[in-house]
């Protein structure tokens, strides 16, 4: 066997296990879009596809439970953490990118030890903290922990991207007169659209699909999420709306499917510039 047909063995091998893995990451998300569209209430049947198809779930999502005023919440919630967490995040990393203060190596070292430990080892913490300062049951609450949490999982990317743009560029931008404001908002954030991009998606996505910290600090039917909101739709010992329940699993990726497919090009361009530099 010569090399070419080595070559072309590997590379069939290679594409076989690409669709394998596509078909078994893809299986989750029909099996429950098939769901959300048959008749009855049961999760599981004898085929995948459904034999009679249905959007009663979906009306009935929208009229006999709270799902409008759920995603309204959420949508708030993601769109201001995103706004704030993305400024944040922009301000944070343009200054351990671009000055030399003291304890920046001790900081990127904290933040970098941050990113080891999931969020929700800290929510006692945050629970604690919050009440202190009454937010508990609160919107506001879950956009201060969501904007600051941004600030911990993104700085590295951010700072890395900030790393390539050419110092040249600020200097030119002083010797005009430039101040440091003027310098930022017109010159690094412009600059900066792949890498904005890439963390204002992260997150949003982040803040629309959280479960922990919504469920930990929302206490009423009016202020809550939509991942809370399905999880006490199927939690109670009788419930049986498990295809209402796909339902509103499928209406709730539409939004964040949407923007990665929309917003794809600034995505990759910004994850891979800023990981070129540390």
């Amino acid at each position: 066997m010569n090399r070419r047909a080595v070559a072309k063995a590997k590379l069939s091998i290679s594409y076989a296990l690409l669709v394998l893995l596509s078909c078994i990451s893809l299986f989750p998300a029909l099996w429950i879009i098939m769901s959300s569209l048959k008749t009855g209430n049961s999760l599981f049947s004898d085929t995948l596809i459904p034999r009679e198809f249905t959007l009663e779930h979906y009306r009935n999502l929208f009229q006999n439970t709270r799902y409008p005023l759920w995603f309204i919440n959420t949508l708030k919630i993601a769109s201001l953490s995103t706004v704030l967490g993305t400024f944040l995040l922009l301000l944070s990393s343009y200054a351990i990118s671009r000055y030399r203060f003291a304890g920046r190596k001790a900081t990127l070292s904290t933040l970098l030890v941050l990113q080891m430990f999931p969020g929700f080892m800290a929510m006692i913490a945050i629970y604690v903290l919050l009440n202190t300062m009454n937010l508990l049951n609160s919107h506001w609450a879950l956009v201060l922990v969501y904007s600051s949490g941004a600030i911990i999982t993104n700085v590295f990317v951010a700072k890395g991207f900030f790393d390539t743009i050419p110092r040249s560029l600020e200097d030119a931008a002083r010797i005009d007169g430039a101040s440091h404001m003027r310098l930022f908002f017109s010159i690094m954030i412009p600059l900066s659209r792949p890498m904005l991009t890439y963390a204002s998606l992260m997150i949003f996505n982040g803040s629309f699909v959280d479960f922990i910290f919504a469920d930990l600090v929302l206490r009423t039917e009016e202020q809550r999420t939509l991942a809370v909101g399905l999880y006490q739709m199927v939690s109670q010992r009788n419930s049986t709306e498990f295809t209402l329940f796909a339902a509103g699993a499928v209406l709730v990726a539409l939004p964040v499917t949407l923007l990665f497919l929309f917003l794809q090009r600034f995505l990759v361009e910004g994850l891979t510039a800023g990981a070129s530099k540390g």
